[in-house]
């Protein structure tokens, strides 16, 4: 089921995980100490791109009047509220640019174009899901409350429904996500009126985000106003599909392995660092991908520094992936179309009851725990081509599993 001892799972010795920690200490603090000019014209760059990019889609959209037009405007309203939810909003959010001290990029005044408050998000997200990050029964985000995605979740009745559950989270995400991050907030009010000011507030930024979307921009288009209502809807869909596909691929795609809670007992850095690598997943992109992503594609580089500069994860991943060869460690990565498919696969399959599948309860493509290496040699060094010391862990001891079967 869920890894229950992480370093046992990654085959590292308790001197190998120090140094393992260590060595992303020093990359966080060669990118802290380098942060500069260039990354503050960066985000500068993407929040002026993402408003050009927004009046022009709003413009075309007002004044085309033939199909092509509508598609072209509104494929272009898409990408900009694309751009804003993922590398703007969420990054921004992450306080990924707070060391600029700029009142307007700041994690605490900037409020993102979607149903749901930052402030409530950032509970819900930057503390409950990235702390304790695929930990079953802690980490809300882990199927989101409507998904079964572990075998370590008692099946349900109501799971045999959600492949279409999945469907209809994707199209309404950002109303999934306003919701998901209200029960979050909740949980820790002990109080009533604590609850409901929690929700009142929400309430009062989804008459906002409807006022403009559905109602101010619609009526400044007079009588084209159901031309401009449609573009919103499609547009603000578009996104909640994009939005969803890139978190669930680096969450739910095979190779992003869950944990038992018993691994938070007396965790150390070295230790938060591993279960974050090994609970991630990333995939393959360009620069323009990359951009339209937020950055996260690299999914693994994020949930272990989720506070630096997005526009440094490339390099960062340079250094991590390098880190994983060194330590034998895998680096899980692949194509989009695979790694959805992946999660897919896992939705599907894990809406049937355990006795309909077929592999073990400990090592299933979406979960496996270290007892799927009790037969498997214990980590070893050997001697590499150069003559040197290769290590062999989590890497090796899973083509030998293979191998044997």
């Amino acid at each position: 089921m869920a890894i229950t001892d992480v370093p046992a799972y990654a085959h590292l010795t308790d001197t190998d995980l120090e140094e393992f920690g260590a060595a992303l200490d020093a990359i966080r603090r060669d990118v802290e100490s380098s942060r500069g000019a260039a990354d503050r014209a960066y985000i500068k760059r993407a929040i002026l791109f993402h408003r050009i990019v927004e009046v022009a889609a709003r413009l075309v959209i007002g004044i085309s009047k033939g199909k092509l037009g509508w598609a072209t405007g509104t494929a272009a309203l898409a990408a900009a509220k694309c751009i804003e939810n993922m590398e703007l909003g969420h990054n921004i959010s992450h306080g990924q640019w707070d060391w600029m001290n700029d009142p307007e990029i700041h994690s605490t005044t900037w409020e993102w174009d979607m149903a749901g408050l930052s402030s409530q998000w950032q509970n819900s997200h930057n503390y409950k899901h990235h702390v304790f990050s695929n930990v079953v029964g802690v980490d809300d985000d882990l199927g989101f409350g409507v998904l079964r995605v572990t075998r370590d979740e008692e099946w349900q009745r109501g799971a045999l429904v959600q492949p279409l559950r999945a469907v209809l989270l994707a199209l309404l995400f950002e109303w999934g996500v306003a919701l998901h991050c209200l029960y979050s907030v909740q949980e820790r009010e002990t109080t009533s009126a604590g609850k409901a000011a929690h929700r009142k507030k929400l309430v009062r930024k989804i008459y906002r985000q409807i006022g403009k979307d559905y109602v101010l921009f619609p009526a400044l288009s007079r009588r084209r106003w159901w031309h401009t209502l449609g573009a919103n809807i499609v547009a603000n869909g578009l996104r909640n599909v994009w939005a969803y596909i890139v978190i669930v691929c680096g969450h739910f795609a095979d190779g992003a392995e869950k944990f038992d809670p018993s691994v938070l007992e007396s965790e150390t850095k070295p230790e938060w660092y591993l279960r974050q690598m090994l609970g991630t997943a990333n995939f393959r992109a360009g620069r323009v991908m990359a951009f339209m992503t937020g950055n996260l594609c690299y999914q693994i580089e994020h949930h272990m520094f989720p506070d630096l500069p997005s526009n440094r994860y490339p390099e960062i991943a340079e250094r991590v992936r390098a880190l994983c060869e060194t330590y034998d460690l895998p680096y899980t990565t692949g194509p989009l179309h695979r790694q959805y498919w992946f999660t897919v696969r896992t939705i599907c399959k894990l809406a049937l009851p355990d006795r309909f599948l077929i592999a073990t309860s400990h090592n299933a493509p979406e979960t496996a725990s270290e007892h799927r290496f009790r037969n498997s040699p214990r980590r070893s060094h050997v001697p590499d081509a150069a003559g040197g010391m290769r290590r062999r862990g989590l890497a090796s001891a899973i083509l030998a599993l293979d191998a044997r079967r």
